[in-house]
């Protein structure tokens, strides 16, 4: 039993720390020009129509991208939790063969926008489960402390997942629809999805991991009263057996 909570903790443990690095990669896709951070991104259009704009660009979480020869994202400075707003000043500050749908909208500006905060909010849980979960390996409340902070940090995640992926689909068929080629990156939504799996398996097995040890906790219990009960009717048969022997 002890092993198998020791398992547990471990598994969980595992899936939360994958979840984290996922969550993380993806946070910082696009802050600098490095490797892999130069390939995430959340969705690409060909913009080479629009006045002052690049032929391809790419938005992140910290600013929009130019695309290299090669492929890589070449950005430049960066600006945490950067709009999906192309009309505005800090995008392409024209209206000039934008999608109409964007124009006068603020929609995409506050749904991006809001994505960011839930999303740091899921990773500061995440990094606190992911401390308890050295403790899950050894004691039941460690277990249940660990499910707790990573259930909290799945439910910002779903929320910031589900808006980054609700605003960037809708803006790419925006832009397809206006004749400019435009696609999801595959890497940072793959990494969104796959850290809500992630933490989602961590919670169940945090939780069974709490489990196991309240059953052995519960059986050794039953063991000493079981152990008092035998004691004392011993006794209590070995007073009567007396009492008969010396009053026949």
């Amino acid at each position: 039993m002890i092993f198998s909570r020791v398992m547990l903790g471990f598994l969980g443990l595992f899936f939360t720390a994958a979840a984290l690095l996922l969550m993380f990669l993806t946070l910082l896709g696009g802050a600098n020009n490095s490797t892999p951070l130069n390939a995430i991104y959340f969705l690409q259009v060909d913009t080479s129509n629009i006045p002052g704009a690049p032929a391809l660009s790419r938005w992140t979480y910290w600013n929009l991208c130019a695309v290299n020869d090669n492929g890589k994202s070449e950005c430049g400075k960066s600006y945490p939790d950067y709009p999906f707003d192309p009309p505005s000043h800090r995008t392409f500050d024209t209206t000039t063969n934008i999608p109409p749908a964007f124009i006068g909208s603020n929609h995409y500006f506050l749904t991006s926008r809001f994505s960011f905060p839930f999303l740091i909010i899921a990773l500061f849980f995440g990094v606190v489960s992911l401390f308890t979960g050295f403790l899950a390996m050894c004691t039941r409340i460690g277990s249940y402390v660990s499910s707790l902070m990573a259930w909290i940090a799945l439910t910002f995640q779903i929320i910031a997942t589900s808006l980054i992926t609700a605003v960037y689909v809708q803006g790419r068929n925006r832009f397809n629809a206006n004749g400019q080629t435009a696609r999801l990156g595959t890497k940072s939504f793959g990494f969104m999805w796959t850290a809500v799996a992630c933490l989602f398996i961590s919670c169940v097995l945090y939780c069974l991991g709490g489990s196991v040890g309240r059953k052995e906790s519960s059986g050794g219990y039953s063991g000493r009263e079981h152990r008092r009960r035998g004691f004392f009717s011993s006794q209590r048969s070995n007073s009567v057996r007396s009492n008969k022997e010396a009053n026949p």
